[in-house]
């Protein structure tokens, strides 16, 4: 079977899923991430998708997908029926982020979310200087056309994290190109373009 390429967040977050787990991917787009680590690590994966084409995509790639809107809720699956559900460049356009994040660490022992930062600073001096929302290469959309209709900080969704109890695992903050920095690091919400974020309920991971 022929190696599929990836988005560079997947690249970062394909190393903290263990071989033979189970995996739900929420907005699995055209599946090229489960069909890396079906190919790479053997996992029992399931997608979930309402674009048409990208189903297709998916079945054409030899991945389980089922069409439902996660905006629904995972009411059909199982309380910890997964080792990891991912949701990845997808909290942005939900309608309930936080419900959906209660969810996922429902039906997995742990959760894996990415999401574009919108505390960054290029955000922030396009606002104050233009008086506009920001259109560039890191947000390629006017305000009347954008998926994103709820704009999440690095820092809100720690407080979320922190109100719900939620254990953060691991948290990586890149620029665009997926680089991090000491800079970065330090000052994640300012500097930070992409946020990655591994989570949990208070309970320790199986091992």
């Amino acid at each position: 079977m022929k190696s599929c390429r990836m988005r560079p967040d997947l690249e970062i977050i394909q190393h903290w899923i263990k071989p033979g787990s189970k995996v739900l991917d929420l907005g699995c787009g055209d599946g090229n991430l489960l069909q890396y680590l079906k190919q790479t690590r053997e996992v029992s994966d399931i997608g979930l998708e309402i674009d048409a084409a990208n189903i297709n995509q998916c079945l054409a790639k030899g991945v389980n997908v089922l069409e439902q809107d996660i905006d629904n809720g995972l009411s059909n699956f199982q309380s910890n029926s997964f080792d990891t559900v991912l949701l990845t460049q997808t909290l942005q356009a939900l309608s309930n982020p936080d419900l959906l994040i209660d969810e996922m660490l429902r039906v997995g022992k742990n959760c894996i979310v990415t999401f574009p930062n919108f505390g960054n600073w290029k955000s922030r001096l396009y606002l104050l200087r233009r008086g506009r929302m920001p259109v560039s290469r890191f947000m390629p959309y006017q305000w009347y056309d954008t998926p994103n209709i709820h704009f999440c900080t690095v820092k809100d969704f720690d407080t979320l994290c922190a109100e719900k109890n939620i254990r953060i695992l691991t948290r990586t903050v890149v620029d665009n190109d997926h680089q991090g920095s000491w800079l970065i690091k330090t000052w994640p919400n300012l500097l930070g373009e992409i946020a990655i974020y591994h989570i949990t309920r208070d309970h320790e991971l199986s091992e």
